[in-house]
């Protein structure tokens, strides 16, 4: 039952990005598309932190993932380098775990 779910969804992926590819280019030069496409992946990423950060299946958690995400904003903020990042990031989170 698993590979026809995977097939069409497969196939849904696929139509979804042959449909992006064939928009007409006078669409993708308009100025309000030409300003907004590059802040998509922005919001994406955003969302996807938010839910993997702040929910477990259907219910709102305030966690050590939570104090995880806010030590590693810091240290973006800070201009930390993407590995300290990283490993500031998991170290709370383990501290944490361990408390």
């Amino acid at each position: 039952m698993t590979w026809p779910g995977i097939l069409v969804a497969s196939a849904a992926c696929y139509a979804l990005k042959l449909a992006g590819l064939s928009l007409p280019q006078r669409w993708l030069q308009n100025p309000r598309v030409q300003r907004t496409v590059p802040l998509i992946p922005i919001a994406l990423l955003a969302a996807l932190v938010a839910t993997q950060t702040f929910a477990t299946g259907q219910h709102l958690v305030l966690d050590v993932r939570a104090a995880a995400l806010a030590v590693a904003v810091v240290a973006v903020i800070l201009r930390a380098p993407f590995l300290v990042v990283i490993v500031l990031a998991a170290a709370t989170a383990a501290l944490l775990r361990l408390l």
